[in-house]
């Protein structure tokens, strides 16, 4: 039987707080390394992130395939690995003509508040070169899609998925997935052309 002083003691300590953190590396005096401390935030972030991805879009994967619209595609068997790596590719081009042209990101998610900074007062010649050589190639993607059949809706569909990423979109009915089909598949063409078919010019 338990005695009142027993029962005093487990109420007291019920009340000190959370449960000492076990397996935790510690100075000599007792507090907790800030290098271990981060890794696990860390861990437990990723968990946490990771049981919402579980129980909001009902995929039991960890890949990071989805993790965005256009890989959730993918792993729902819609588009093929092949267009899903023109439509990262596509993304990439649009991000880096975006950055290098001093043009924000269109996406409200991909926005870093804290890590917002202006463009130096002068362009070097570089930075002009790499912006100019990003505005064409951005350009030219942009002709790729609008040069498909129902051009203005396949360039929309491919840049909504893939820039955007409108959950959403996910779900959008077979006519619509047909355009983001078609974009993308003009993307594979349009990459093999520059690599096999001009003299193995790149594609970037």
């Amino acid at each position: 039987m338990t005695s009142k002083a027993q029962k005093l003691r487990a109420k007291r300590k019920a009340q000190l707080g959370r449960p000492r953190k076990v397996n935790a590396e510690r100075f000599a005096c007792g507090k907790i390394r800030p290098e271990w401390s981060k890794k696990e935030n860390e861990k437990e972030a990723i968990a946490v992130a990771l049981a919402a991805r579980k129980r909001m879009h009902g995929l039991e994967t960890t890949s990071a395939f989805a993790g965005y619209t256009l890989g959730r595609l993918f792993l729902d068997g819609r588009i093929t690995a092949e267009q899903r790596e023109a439509g990262d590719d596509y993304a990439v081009a649009m991000a880096r003509y975006y950055h290098l042209n001093g043009i924000p990101y269109p996406s409200v998610r991909a926005q870093a508040l804290d890590r917002v900074a202006g463009h130096p007062g002068e362009t070097t010649e570089e930075r002009a070169r790499m912006a100019l050589k990003a505005a064409d190639r951005m350009m030219r993607l942009d002709g790729v899609l609008s040069g498909c059949a129902e051009g203005r809706q396949v360039k929309t569909t491919v840049f909504n998925v893939c820039v955007m990423d409108y959950e959403g979109l996910r779900l959008m009915p077979e006519p619509q997935l047909a355009w983001l089909r078609r974009g993308l598949n003009a993307l594979i063409f349009d990459k093999g052309l520059r690599e096999y078919g001009e003299g193995g010019a790149s594609f970037e």
